[in-house]
């Protein structure tokens, strides 16, 4: 017998030993009523741990030793939630800060992308994995990862498609999937050799029947885009797991989602929630999945199978049933307790059997320092001029009173449009930043790094608001530019030349003076710091601006901000 075999028939024993009365089991959750999603009942009961894993449900307590016992009080135990695809770096935190913000919201797993990050990293992006998945296995929460389908090169991929916690190939790019490209031909063909998954990412009723076809095909093995009701359709006709995503965008689209699900009377089966991208402060004052599990039964989904859609959907999904998404024999011991289904309010969140978080705090974190991943900021901007930020129209109307130019929206991504040509009053050869009858900013977005004439794009802004003074940000990938909203182009030139001097950073300035400053040291877009540093810098962002007359509601503006770059990638503005 070698070595592995040796341990495995030692934890076969063992667990045959404890359920004999002989051994001794780590803890028994004792007084529960548990939710099986398998028979959609609930039943009272209680559930027996050892190694991380329920070995048994309403064991025989009078021949039982176990180490810990924990009186469930009567509360409904379910099984840890589980986010189907979230992106690691998009709420700015590092991997401990946001299991600060997470797991007590009774999240205990989660499918990760990390291509903006890796992305940022450029040619350092196989070293920028392997510190991001540092000790992965310390942290309270279960990660399995993504190598990049889009931004990096292949030889990226390919190194990071070998490494642990990944367990597939991330999102494709929309551009060239559809185009041919040999780069994604050979990221597919090399998840495809590992036996690994494949995300979808797309509007599907955007995409050609021929396409529609050709990514499961492939093995694209589930889609998260979709947007109204015909995208879903589509979806799940030619077979998607789909995910419904609630970090980003209108929660309007959301609600039309599932309405739709209702409506349509669709098998809840077809379906994972996940939050894409979703902000630190959201997860602090709405919560995780257990804020959209609640949401959905909010809007008629049975609370049962709303608790599916984030846990045993997901699970099965990625083929991991067998691991997470019940309280069943053989699986982690990843379990929530909360005092109702319909609205999910996490009281005890499990871990392997270990009790993580309570009444919303977190009882036990990682250490692991990211200190590491931090860089210096590389100035590109010194040659930059307030000229070339200034509002030139597109085109002047006849009489000389209108001018044409571009109007961009914060949240794009699943409108109709994400910038449109408006026309707006002319006065004395300037642009009047208004617009049936709303005060508009301006907005720029500038090129880092120019060889040669610098690419800037420059429009009014509809999404956040200054009378005065600037506010600029960054984001690396896939190449790097800046964004900054404001009125004046000398003070908008000013932000950006702050912000040049980070490797990356969201700052708002006045009169050309800081007037709050939050650093993104970790490859520019990552904050190394934990979540009350983070949520306390973000905060002084909204409150300069709103001194500044912007009045923000949801997302914090730093958040709001860096949600637009996904959309200026996938509309082409980045050169």
């Amino acid at each position: 017998m070698n070595t592995l075999e040796a341990a495995h028939y030692d934890k076969v024993r063992a667990i045959f030993d404890i359920l004999e009365g002989r051994g001794e089991a780590d803890l028994l959750l004792k007084n529960l009523n548990i939710l099986d999603v398998h028979g959609e009942t609930v039943y009272h009961g209680s559930i027996l741990v050892y190694d991380k894993r329920i070995i048994a449900l309403n064991p025989d307590e009078d021949i039982l030793k176990v180490k810990e016992v924990f009186d469930g009080q009567g509360l409904y135990a379910i099984p840890g939630l589980i986010d189907a695809h979230i992106h690691f770096e998009s709420q700015l935190a590092h991997p401990t800060a946001l299991a600060e913000a997470m797991v007590p919201c009774g999240t205990t797993t989660i499918f990760a992308e990390c291509l903006d990050l890796l992305s940022a990293a450029g040619e350092e992006g196989a070293k920028a994995a392997e510190k991001l998945f540092q000790d992965y296995d310390q942290l309270p929460y279960r990660l399995y990862a993504f190598a990049p389908g889009k931004k990096t090169s292949a030889a990226v991929t390919k190194a990071v498609l070998d490494m642990e916690p990944v367990i597939g190939l991330g999102e494709f790019e929309h551009f060239t999937y559809s185009s041919g490209s040999d780069d994604d031909f050979r990221k597919a063909s090399w998840v495809r050799a590992k036996g690994g998954f494949m995300n979808g990412h797309w509007g599907v009723t955007a995409l050609s029947d021929m396409m529609l076809n050709y990514l499961p095909a492939i093995g694209v093995s589930n889609n998260h885009d979709v947007w109204n009701e015909n995208d879903i359709e589509k979806s799940i006709r030619y077979g998607f797991p789909t995910h419904i995503k609630f970090g980003v965008g209108s929660s309007e689209v959301i609600k039309v989602l599932l309405s739709a699900i209702v409506d349509r009377k669709w098998p809840t089966d077809n379906f994972m929630l996940c939050t894409d991208n979703i902000s630190i402060e959201r997860l602090l004052t709405m919560g995780h999945m257990d804020w959209i599990i609640s949401l959905c039964v909010e809007m008629g989904i049975n609370p049962i199978h709303a608790i599916k859609m984030a846990t045993y959907n997901t699970a099965r999904s990625f083929h991991m049933e067998d691991q997470l998404g019940s309280l069943t024999p053989g699986r982690f011991a990843d379990i929530v307790l909360t005092d109702s289904l319909s609205k999910i309010n996490p009281l005890y969140v499990f871990k392997d059997g270990e009790l993580v978080a309570k009444d919303r705090m977190l009882l036990k974190n990682a250490e692991i320092n990211y200190s590491g991943m931090c860089k210096q900021g590389v100035l590109g901007l010194n040659d930059l001029t307030p000229e070339q930020l200034d509002l030139a129209p597109l085109e002047i109307s006849a009489d000389g009173t209108q001018a044409k130019v571009l109007l961009f929206d914060v949240y794009g991504r699943g409108h109709a449009r994400f910038y449109q040509e408006v026309w707006v009053s002319l006065k004395d050869g300037k642009v009047v930043a208004e617009l049936d009858g709303v005060k508009l900013s301006r907005m720029s977005v500038v090129q880092r790094y120019a060889d040669g004439k610098r690419h800037v794009v420059n429009g009014l802004f509809k999404g956040v608001h200054v009378d005065r003074g600037a506010v600029a940000t960054f984001w690396p990938a896939p190449k790097p530019y800046f964004v900054v909203v404001g009125q004046d182009s000398a003070e908008m030139c000013h932000c950006l030349e702050r912000v040049d001097s980070f490797a990356g950073a969201c700052v708002v300035t006045e009169n050309k003076t800081d007037k709050a400053v939050l650093p993104l040291d970790i490859y520019g877009v990552m904050a190394n710091m934990n979540v009350s540093e983070l949520t306390s810098l973000t905060a002084a962002i909204d409150a300069a601006l709103e001194a500044l007359g912007n009045h923000n509601k949801g997302e914090p503006v730093v958040n709001k901000l860096l949600s637009l770059f996904i959309s200026l990638h996938r509309f082409r503005f980045m050169v």
